[in-house]
């Protein structure tokens, strides 16, 4: 199969199986929360609803951001199943978020440049640990190369278990769930209305509920990634990971974005360097 049918077909499946994802998770916490909760389809009848109404531009720019947010995650998507090169395709992601800030910023509305400047602290805590994770991977593998990395001897866990926790970690923090979901908000009342998201509205909200999907199946992808052979145990225990966040996402209370610098610094990047070190000290 040539490179480009995989491509268009990665893209095509990434936002179903994303939005699938996420009526799964909106049914959980109803059911944790003894309410029957919205069908698992609401997400995608959400996003047909958003592409048919107007949408309200604050600036010229503001769809250009958009659009970057969404092409730089497909890029990082098609990086992951053509399985090339793992520091690119995070640097790539970076520039996904960098665009969904800038965005934000190109706006008055205080609620949006406050949570713009939340998404940079929350970039701040877990850049590291993914930085740290690609040079772990690299110490054990040899290589940057994503198929290099599903062809190792052994899965990546049994080299690297705190970078792998480390990782877990920093991924509620991406997944911008609780208690670290003060960038924005799934609730509209909170202190920061909509937070991010704001100013976004119509077919430009409609996209980055595209994107959030299309980095949730990237980043199960990421975990199945220590657990490459075989694969299918990879997507089980990455299916089994969200779970735990969608629990985590319930269970816990907001926390304040000092304390979640601070513990993921100290934490996060702490287990992950531990884990390298020891490596480099006994090979």
């Amino acid at each position: 199969m040539s490179n480009i049918l995989i491509a268009v077909i990665a893209i095509i499946a990434a936002p179903i199986l994303g939005g699938l994802l996420f009526g799964i998770d909106r049914k959980i916490t109803a059911r944790m929360q003894n309410r029957f909760g919205p069908p698992v389809l609401q997400p995608f009848y959400d996003f047909f609803k958003l592409i048919g109404k107007q949408g309200v531009a604050v600036n010229q720019t503001q769809m250009v951001y958009v659009l970057g947010h969404l092409v730089f995650a497909i890029g990082a998507l098609v990086m992951l199943v053509l399985k090339q090169d793992l520091l690119m395709l995070m640097f790539i992601l970076t520039f996904s978020g960098v665009s969904l800030i800038v965005g934000a910023m190109s706006v008055r509305s205080p609620y949006s440049k406050i949570g713009a400047q939340r998404e940079i602290m929350q970039m701040m805590a877990y850049e590291p640990v993914l930085l740290l994770m690609v040079v772990g991977v690299y110490k054990v593998t040899g290589s940057f190369m994503i198929s290099d990395i599903f062809n190792h001897s052994q899965p990546l866990l049994y080299s690297l278990p705190l970078v792998f926790l480390a990782f877990i970690y920093v991924l509620t923090i991406k997944l911008r769930k609780s208690p670290f979901d003060f960038s924005t908000s799934h609730h509209g009342h909170q202190e920061l209305i909509k937070g991010i998201t704001t100013e976004f509205s119509g077919t430009q909200l409609a996209l980055l509920e595209l994107t959030d999907w299309i980095d949730l199946v990237l980043f199960m992808g990421l975990i199945s990634m220590f657990f490459a052979k075989p694969l299918w145990v990879g997507i089980l225990i990455a299916l089994a990971c969200y779970f735990i966040e969608i629990v985590i996402d319930n269970i816990s209370a907001r926390v304040t974005w000092q304390w979640m610098v601070k513990i993921t610094w100290v934490v996060g990047i702490g287990a992950a360097l531990v884990n390298i070190v020891w490596m480099y000290l006994i090979p």
